[in-house]
Protein backbone atom coordinates (compact mmCIF):
# COMPACT_ATOMS: atom_id res chain seq x y z
CA UNK A 1 0.00 0.00 0.00
CA UNK A 2 2.84 2.37 0.85
CA UNK A 3 4.56 1.70 -2.49
CA UNK A 4 1.27 2.28 -4.32
CA UNK A 5 0.80 5.59 -2.53
CA UNK A 6 4.34 6.74 -3.30
CA UNK A 7 4.11 5.73 -6.94
CA UNK A 8 0.76 7.28 -7.84
CA UNK A 9 0.17 10.02 -5.28
CA UNK A 10 3.60 11.30 -4.23
CA UNK A 11 5.97 10.86 -7.16
CA UNK A 12 5.59 13.07 -10.22
CA UNK A 13 3.90 11.49 -13.23
CA UNK A 14 5.47 11.10 -16.66
CA UNK A 15 4.97 14.38 -18.58
CA UNK A 16 4.47 12.56 -21.89
CA UNK A 17 1.79 10.24 -20.52
CA UNK A 18 0.08 13.13 -18.73
CA UNK A 19 0.06 15.40 -21.79
CA UNK A 20 -1.33 12.59 -23.97
CA UNK A 21 -4.00 11.98 -21.32
CA UNK A 22 -4.76 15.72 -21.34
CA UNK A 23 -5.13 15.57 -25.13
CA UNK A 24 -7.62 12.70 -24.86
CA UNK A 25 -9.52 14.39 -22.03
CA UNK A 26 -9.71 17.71 -23.88
CA UNK A 27 -11.16 15.88 -26.89
CA UNK A 28 -13.85 14.23 -24.76
CA UNK A 29 -14.50 17.54 -23.03
CA UNK A 30 -15.13 19.16 -26.42
CA UNK A 31 -17.46 16.38 -27.52
CA UNK A 32 -19.50 16.46 -24.30
CA UNK A 33 -19.69 20.19 -23.58
CA UNK A 34 -19.26 21.67 -27.07
CA UNK A 35 -16.44 23.94 -25.94
CA UNK A 36 -12.70 23.58 -25.46
CA UNK A 37 -10.33 23.39 -22.52
CA UNK A 38 -9.55 27.05 -21.91
CA UNK A 39 -9.08 29.32 -18.91
CA UNK A 40 -8.25 32.95 -19.77
CA UNK A 41 -11.73 33.71 -21.08
CA UNK A 42 -13.09 32.80 -17.65
CA UNK A 43 -10.36 34.78 -15.90
CA UNK A 44 -11.42 37.81 -17.97
CA UNK A 45 -14.98 37.32 -16.74
CA UNK A 46 -13.65 37.25 -13.16
CA UNK A 47 -12.10 40.64 -13.83
CA UNK A 48 -15.47 41.81 -15.17
CA UNK A 49 -17.24 40.62 -12.03
CA UNK A 50 -14.74 42.50 -9.86
CA UNK A 51 -15.48 45.67 -11.82
CA UNK A 52 -19.21 45.10 -11.40
CA UNK A 53 -18.68 44.75 -7.67
CA UNK A 54 -16.84 48.08 -7.73
CA UNK A 55 -19.83 49.75 -9.41
CA UNK A 56 -18.79 49.66 -13.08
CA UNK A 57 -20.78 48.13 -15.95
CA UNK A 58 -18.40 46.02 -18.06
CA UNK A 59 -21.33 43.89 -19.24
CA UNK A 60 -21.95 46.70 -21.74
CA UNK A 61 -18.45 46.40 -23.22
CA UNK A 62 -18.19 44.89 -26.69
CA UNK A 63 -15.70 42.26 -25.54
CA UNK A 64 -18.06 40.83 -22.94
CA UNK A 65 -20.80 40.77 -25.55
CA UNK A 66 -18.50 38.40 -27.48
CA UNK A 67 -17.48 36.08 -24.61
CA UNK A 68 -20.42 36.71 -22.26
CA UNK A 69 -20.58 37.83 -18.64
CA UNK A 70 -23.85 36.29 -17.55
CA UNK A 71 -24.21 34.35 -14.33
CA UNK A 72 -21.44 33.42 -11.91
CA UNK A 73 -18.41 31.09 -12.24
CA UNK A 74 -20.27 28.18 -10.62
CA UNK A 75 -23.11 28.25 -13.15
CA UNK A 76 -20.96 28.58 -16.27
CA UNK A 77 -19.28 25.65 -18.01
CA UNK A 78 -15.89 27.42 -18.19
CA UNK A 79 -16.24 28.59 -14.59
CA UNK A 80 -16.99 25.13 -13.23
CA UNK A 81 -14.10 23.66 -15.19
CA UNK A 82 -11.64 26.26 -13.85
CA UNK A 83 -12.88 25.78 -10.28
CA UNK A 84 -12.38 22.06 -10.79
CA UNK A 85 -8.81 22.69 -11.98
CA UNK A 86 -7.97 24.59 -8.80
CA UNK A 87 -9.53 21.83 -6.67
CA UNK A 88 -7.74 19.06 -8.57
CA UNK A 89 -4.39 20.85 -8.38
CA UNK A 90 -4.81 21.46 -4.65
CA UNK A 91 -5.75 17.82 -3.99
CA UNK A 92 -2.79 16.54 -6.01
CA UNK A 93 -0.34 18.88 -4.27
CA UNK A 94 -1.65 17.80 -0.86
CA UNK A 95 -1.34 14.11 -1.78
CA UNK A 96 2.32 14.68 -2.56
CA UNK A 97 2.79 16.68 0.65
CA UNK A 98 3.84 19.56 -1.55
CA UNK A 99 1.76 22.41 -0.09
CA UNK A 100 3.85 24.98 1.74
CA UNK A 101 3.91 28.75 1.69
CA UNK A 102 6.94 29.87 -0.31
CA UNK A 103 7.58 33.61 -0.51
CA UNK A 104 9.78 35.30 -3.13
CA UNK A 105 13.19 36.20 -1.71
CA UNK A 106 13.21 39.53 -3.51
CA UNK A 107 10.34 42.04 -3.78
CA UNK A 108 11.18 42.69 -7.41
CA UNK A 109 9.95 39.15 -8.14
CA UNK A 110 6.43 40.31 -7.25
CA UNK A 111 6.70 43.18 -9.72
CA UNK A 112 8.05 40.73 -12.30
CA UNK A 113 5.11 38.39 -11.66
CA UNK A 114 2.54 41.17 -11.99
CA UNK A 115 4.06 42.73 -15.11
CA UNK A 116 4.71 39.41 -16.87
CA UNK A 117 1.31 38.07 -15.91
CA UNK A 118 -0.42 41.23 -17.16
CA UNK A 119 1.43 41.15 -20.50
CA UNK A 120 0.55 37.46 -20.93
CA UNK A 121 -3.10 38.02 -19.99
CA UNK A 122 -3.42 40.96 -22.38
CA UNK A 123 -1.80 39.01 -25.22
CA UNK A 124 -3.85 35.89 -24.60
CA UNK A 125 -7.17 37.69 -24.77
CA UNK A 126 -6.10 39.79 -27.74
CA UNK A 127 -5.58 36.49 -29.57
CA UNK A 128 -8.77 35.01 -28.04
CA UNK A 129 -6.86 32.24 -26.28
CA UNK A 130 -3.81 31.26 -24.26
CA UNK A 131 -1.50 28.24 -24.32
CA UNK A 132 -4.69 26.16 -24.25
CA UNK A 133 -7.46 27.70 -26.40
CA UNK A 134 -5.08 29.22 -28.97
CA UNK A 135 -2.46 26.47 -28.88
CA UNK A 136 -2.91 23.06 -27.25
CA UNK A 137 -6.66 22.86 -27.88
CA UNK A 138 -6.76 25.53 -30.61
CA UNK A 139 -4.61 23.79 -33.22
CA UNK A 140 -6.60 20.51 -32.95
CA UNK A 141 -9.73 22.64 -33.57
CA UNK A 142 -8.27 23.34 -37.05
CA UNK A 143 -8.30 27.12 -36.58
CA UNK A 144 -5.62 29.00 -38.53
CA UNK A 145 -5.46 31.65 -35.82
CA UNK A 146 -4.01 29.02 -33.43
CA UNK A 147 -1.09 28.35 -35.77
CA UNK A 148 -0.35 32.08 -36.02
CA UNK A 149 -0.53 32.36 -32.24
CA UNK A 150 1.66 29.30 -31.62
CA UNK A 151 4.47 30.43 -33.94
CA UNK A 152 4.34 33.95 -32.52
CA UNK A 153 4.42 32.60 -28.96
CA UNK A 154 7.65 30.75 -29.74
CA UNK A 155 9.12 34.01 -31.03
CA UNK A 156 7.90 35.96 -28.00
CA UNK A 157 9.31 33.37 -25.60
CA UNK A 158 12.74 33.79 -27.20
CA UNK A 159 12.77 37.53 -26.50
CA UNK A 160 11.34 36.90 -23.04
CA UNK A 161 14.18 34.51 -22.31
CA UNK A 162 16.76 37.11 -23.35
CA UNK A 163 15.27 39.57 -20.86
CA UNK A 164 14.75 37.00 -18.08
CA UNK A 165 18.44 36.05 -18.28
CA UNK A 166 19.54 39.59 -17.43
CA UNK A 167 21.46 39.70 -14.16
CA UNK A 168 19.06 41.98 -12.27
CA UNK A 169 16.22 39.47 -12.81
CA UNK A 170 18.19 36.42 -11.70
CA UNK A 171 17.26 34.81 -8.39
CA UNK A 172 19.85 34.80 -5.63
CA UNK A 173 21.36 31.39 -4.99
CA UNK A 174 21.33 30.33 -1.36
CA UNK A 175 22.79 27.09 -0.07
CA UNK A 176 20.99 25.49 2.85
CA UNK A 177 22.16 22.50 4.86
CA UNK A 178 19.53 19.76 4.71
CA UNK A 179 19.11 17.05 7.31
CA UNK A 180 18.11 13.87 5.47
CA UNK A 181 16.39 12.51 8.55
CA UNK A 182 12.71 13.44 8.54
CA UNK A 183 11.57 14.75 11.94
CA UNK A 184 8.56 13.02 13.46
CA UNK A 185 6.59 16.27 13.29
CA UNK A 186 7.24 16.50 9.55
CA UNK A 187 6.01 12.95 9.01
CA UNK A 188 2.82 13.75 10.95
CA UNK A 189 2.27 16.91 8.89
CA UNK A 190 2.80 14.94 5.67
CA UNK A 191 0.21 12.39 6.69
CA UNK A 192 -2.20 15.20 7.57
CA UNK A 193 -1.71 16.83 4.16
CA UNK A 194 -2.45 13.56 2.40
CA UNK A 195 -5.71 13.13 4.33
CA UNK A 196 -6.74 16.73 3.63
CA UNK A 197 -5.97 16.17 -0.05
CA UNK A 198 -8.24 13.14 -0.11
CA UNK A 199 -10.98 15.16 1.56
CA UNK A 200 -10.63 17.96 -1.02
CA UNK A 201 -10.77 15.41 -3.84
CA UNK A 202 -13.84 13.61 -2.45
CA UNK A 203 -15.73 16.86 -1.82
CA UNK A 204 -14.89 18.22 -5.29
CA UNK A 205 -15.88 15.01 -7.06
CA UNK A 206 -19.03 14.81 -4.93
CA UNK A 207 -19.99 18.35 -5.94
CA UNK A 208 -19.42 17.52 -9.60
CA UNK A 209 -21.48 14.34 -9.40
CA UNK A 210 -24.29 16.18 -7.57
CA UNK A 211 -24.36 18.81 -10.31
CA UNK A 212 -24.83 16.08 -12.93
CA UNK A 213 -28.38 15.47 -11.72
CA UNK A 214 -29.47 19.07 -12.22
CA UNK A 215 -27.18 20.44 -14.93
CA UNK A 216 -25.23 17.60 -16.57
CA UNK A 217 -22.85 19.79 -18.58
CA UNK A 218 -21.89 21.81 -15.51
CA UNK A 219 -21.25 18.63 -13.57
CA UNK A 220 -19.12 17.18 -16.36
CA UNK A 221 -17.19 20.45 -16.65
CA UNK A 222 -16.37 20.33 -12.94
CA UNK A 223 -15.26 16.69 -13.12
CA UNK A 224 -13.10 17.28 -16.19
CA UNK A 225 -11.58 20.31 -14.47
CA UNK A 226 -10.58 18.14 -11.51
CA UNK A 227 -8.93 15.72 -13.92
CA UNK A 228 -7.07 18.50 -15.70
CA UNK A 229 -5.91 19.88 -12.35
CA UNK A 230 -4.57 16.50 -11.24
CA UNK A 231 -2.65 16.10 -14.51
CA UNK A 232 -1.00 19.52 -14.59
CA UNK A 233 0.12 19.35 -10.95
CA UNK A 234 1.29 15.74 -10.81
CA UNK A 235 3.16 16.02 -14.13
CA UNK A 236 4.15 19.69 -13.62
CA UNK A 237 2.79 20.60 -17.05
CA UNK A 238 3.86 24.16 -17.80
CA UNK A 239 4.16 25.51 -21.33
CA UNK A 240 6.54 28.21 -20.09
CA UNK A 241 9.13 25.63 -19.13
CA UNK A 242 8.72 23.97 -22.54
CA UNK A 243 9.58 27.20 -24.36
CA UNK A 244 12.17 28.43 -21.86
CA UNK A 245 14.04 25.12 -21.74
CA UNK A 246 14.21 25.05 -25.50
CA UNK A 247 16.09 28.36 -25.60
CA UNK A 248 18.20 28.01 -22.44
CA UNK A 249 19.18 24.32 -22.25
CA UNK A 250 18.13 23.00 -25.65
CA UNK A 251 15.84 20.42 -24.03
CA UNK A 252 12.63 19.87 -25.99
CA UNK A 253 11.08 16.90 -24.17
CA UNK A 254 8.08 18.85 -22.85
CA UNK A 255 7.55 20.67 -26.14
CA UNK A 256 7.59 17.36 -28.02
CA UNK A 257 5.15 15.85 -25.51
CA UNK A 258 2.80 18.78 -26.13
CA UNK A 259 2.93 18.17 -29.88
CA UNK A 260 2.16 14.47 -29.41
CA UNK A 261 -0.76 15.45 -27.18
CA UNK A 262 -2.11 17.69 -29.95
CA UNK A 263 -1.70 14.89 -32.49
CA UNK A 264 -3.80 12.62 -30.31
CA UNK A 265 -6.41 15.31 -29.78
CA UNK A 266 -6.68 16.41 -33.43
CA UNK A 267 -8.02 13.08 -34.68
CA UNK A 268 -10.65 12.96 -31.94
CA UNK A 269 -11.74 16.55 -32.60
CA UNK A 270 -11.92 15.77 -36.32
CA UNK A 271 -14.24 12.85 -35.57
CA UNK A 272 -16.53 14.98 -33.42
CA UNK A 273 -16.63 17.70 -36.09
CA UNK A 274 -17.71 15.12 -38.68
CA UNK A 275 -20.51 14.15 -36.30
CA UNK A 276 -21.73 17.74 -36.23
CA UNK A 277 -20.00 19.37 -33.24
CA UNK A 278 -18.86 22.82 -34.37
CA UNK A 279 -15.18 23.67 -33.74
CA UNK A 280 -14.14 26.98 -32.18
CA UNK A 281 -12.68 29.20 -34.90
CA UNK A 282 -11.38 32.73 -34.33
CA UNK A 283 -10.01 35.59 -36.41
CA UNK A 284 -6.73 34.89 -38.18
CA UNK A 285 -5.51 38.46 -38.05
CA UNK A 286 -2.71 40.55 -36.56
CA UNK A 287 -4.34 40.04 -33.16
CA UNK A 288 -3.21 36.40 -33.18
CA UNK A 289 0.37 37.34 -34.09
CA UNK A 290 0.74 40.29 -31.74
CA UNK A 291 -1.11 38.44 -28.99
CA UNK A 292 1.18 35.44 -29.37
CA UNK A 293 4.35 37.53 -29.13
CA UNK A 294 3.07 39.31 -26.02
CA UNK A 295 1.91 36.07 -24.46
CA UNK A 296 5.20 34.25 -25.09
CA UNK A 297 7.18 37.19 -23.74
CA UNK A 298 4.93 37.61 -20.71
CA UNK A 299 4.87 34.01 -19.53
CA UNK A 300 8.66 33.79 -19.53
CA UNK A 301 9.00 37.07 -17.61
CA UNK A 302 6.32 35.96 -15.14
CA UNK A 303 7.77 32.46 -14.85
CA UNK A 304 4.55 30.62 -15.59
CA UNK A 305 1.68 30.26 -18.06
CA UNK A 306 -1.99 29.72 -17.24
CA UNK A 307 -1.62 26.05 -16.35
CA UNK A 308 1.65 26.73 -14.54
CA UNK A 309 0.41 29.49 -12.24
CA UNK A 310 -2.76 27.56 -11.38
CA UNK A 311 -1.06 24.50 -9.95
CA UNK A 312 1.90 26.36 -8.47
CA UNK A 313 -0.38 28.77 -6.65
CA UNK A 314 -2.15 25.78 -5.11
CA UNK A 315 1.24 24.48 -3.95
CA UNK A 316 1.62 27.66 -1.91
CA UNK A 317 4.09 29.46 -4.16
CA UNK A 318 3.13 33.07 -3.44
CA UNK A 319 4.94 34.39 -6.53
CA UNK A 320 2.33 32.69 -8.70
CA UNK A 321 -0.56 34.25 -6.81
CA UNK A 322 0.72 37.54 -8.18
CA UNK A 323 1.12 36.05 -11.67
CA UNK A 324 -2.59 35.18 -11.51
CA UNK A 325 -3.51 38.69 -10.35
CA UNK A 326 -1.51 40.18 -13.20
CA UNK A 327 -3.04 37.73 -15.66
CA UNK A 328 -6.60 38.69 -14.73
CA UNK A 329 -5.72 42.40 -14.74
CA UNK A 330 -4.09 42.25 -18.17
CA UNK A 331 -7.02 40.35 -19.67
CA UNK A 332 -9.47 42.86 -18.20
CA UNK A 333 -7.49 45.80 -19.62
CA UNK A 334 -7.71 44.18 -23.05
CA UNK A 335 -11.47 43.80 -22.66
CA UNK A 336 -11.75 47.50 -21.76
CA UNK A 337 -9.88 48.48 -24.95
CA UNK A 338 -11.48 45.97 -27.33
CA UNK A 339 -13.65 48.64 -29.00
CA UNK A 340 -10.46 50.18 -30.36
CA UNK A 341 -8.25 47.14 -30.84
CA UNK A 342 -10.83 44.59 -31.99
CA UNK A 343 -11.92 46.18 -35.29
CA UNK A 344 -8.36 47.18 -36.20
CA UNK A 345 -6.60 43.91 -35.37
CA UNK A 346 -9.19 41.13 -35.25
CA UNK A 347 -12.82 41.36 -36.34
CA UNK A 348 -12.12 42.71 -39.83
CA UNK A 349 -10.12 39.56 -40.62
CA UNK A 350 -11.58 36.15 -41.55
CA UNK A 351 -12.15 33.18 -39.27
CA UNK A 352 -10.28 30.47 -41.16
CA UNK A 353 -11.39 26.89 -40.56
CA UNK A 354 -8.82 24.62 -42.22
CA UNK A 355 -11.42 21.86 -42.61
CA UNK A 356 -13.52 24.22 -44.73
CA UNK A 357 -10.74 26.04 -46.57
CA UNK A 358 -8.74 22.90 -47.45
CA UNK A 359 -11.59 20.33 -47.28
CA UNK A 360 -11.95 17.96 -44.29
CA UNK A 361 -9.22 15.60 -45.52
CA UNK A 362 -6.96 18.45 -46.56
CA UNK A 363 -7.32 20.25 -43.24
CA UNK A 364 -6.58 17.07 -41.29
CA UNK A 365 -3.50 16.29 -43.41
CA UNK A 366 -2.24 19.88 -43.21
CA UNK A 367 -2.60 19.90 -39.42
CA UNK A 368 -0.72 16.64 -38.99
CA UNK A 369 1.94 17.75 -41.47
CA UNK A 370 2.45 20.96 -39.47
CA UNK A 371 2.66 19.09 -36.18
CA UNK A 372 5.06 16.50 -37.64
CA UNK A 373 7.27 19.24 -39.08
CA UNK A 374 7.30 21.00 -35.69
CA UNK A 375 8.28 17.75 -33.95
CA UNK A 376 11.18 17.18 -36.38
CA UNK A 377 12.28 20.80 -36.02
CA UNK A 378 12.46 20.37 -32.24
CA UNK A 379 14.62 17.26 -32.65
CA UNK A 380 16.91 19.18 -34.98
CA UNK A 381 17.13 22.11 -32.58
CA UNK A 382 17.98 19.90 -29.60
CA UNK A 383 20.73 18.15 -31.58
CA UNK A 384 22.12 21.44 -32.90
CA UNK A 385 22.05 23.05 -29.45
CA UNK A 386 23.91 20.08 -27.98
CA UNK A 387 26.55 20.23 -30.69
CA UNK A 388 27.12 23.91 -30.09
CA UNK A 389 27.39 23.38 -26.35
CA UNK A 390 29.97 20.62 -26.78
CA UNK A 391 31.87 22.82 -29.22
CA UNK A 392 32.05 25.63 -26.66
CA UNK A 393 33.18 23.26 -23.93
CA UNK A 394 36.06 22.02 -26.09
CA UNK A 395 36.88 25.50 -27.44
CA UNK A 396 36.09 24.41 -30.96
CA UNK A 397 34.33 26.74 -33.35
CA UNK A 398 30.75 25.59 -34.00
CA UNK A 399 31.38 25.49 -37.77
CA UNK A 400 34.15 22.97 -37.23
CA UNK A 401 32.03 20.88 -34.87
CA UNK A 402 29.34 20.41 -37.53
CA UNK A 403 31.77 19.14 -40.15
Amino acid sequence: MTNLKERYFVRFWSPLSAVVAAGIMSTLYFGITGTFWAVTGEFTRWGGHLLQFAGFHPENWAYFKVIGLQGAPWNRIDGMMVIGMFAGSLAAALWARNVKLRFPRRKRRIAQALIGGAIAGFGARLAMGCNLAAFFTGIPQFSLHAWLFALSTVMGSYFGTRVALMRFLQADAKLVRVDKRRPASTAVESSRQFRIGMAVFVVAVGAGVAALFGQPKLGMAGLFGIGFGLLIERAQICFTSAFRDMWITGRTAMARAIIIGMMVSAFGIFSYVQLGVAPKIYWAGPNAILGGVLFGFGIVIAGGCETGWIYRSMEGQVHYWWVGVGNIAGATVLAANWDTLGPALATRYPKVNLLVTLSPAGGLVATYAGLAASFLLLLWWERRFGQRQRARETNVEPQEAFQ
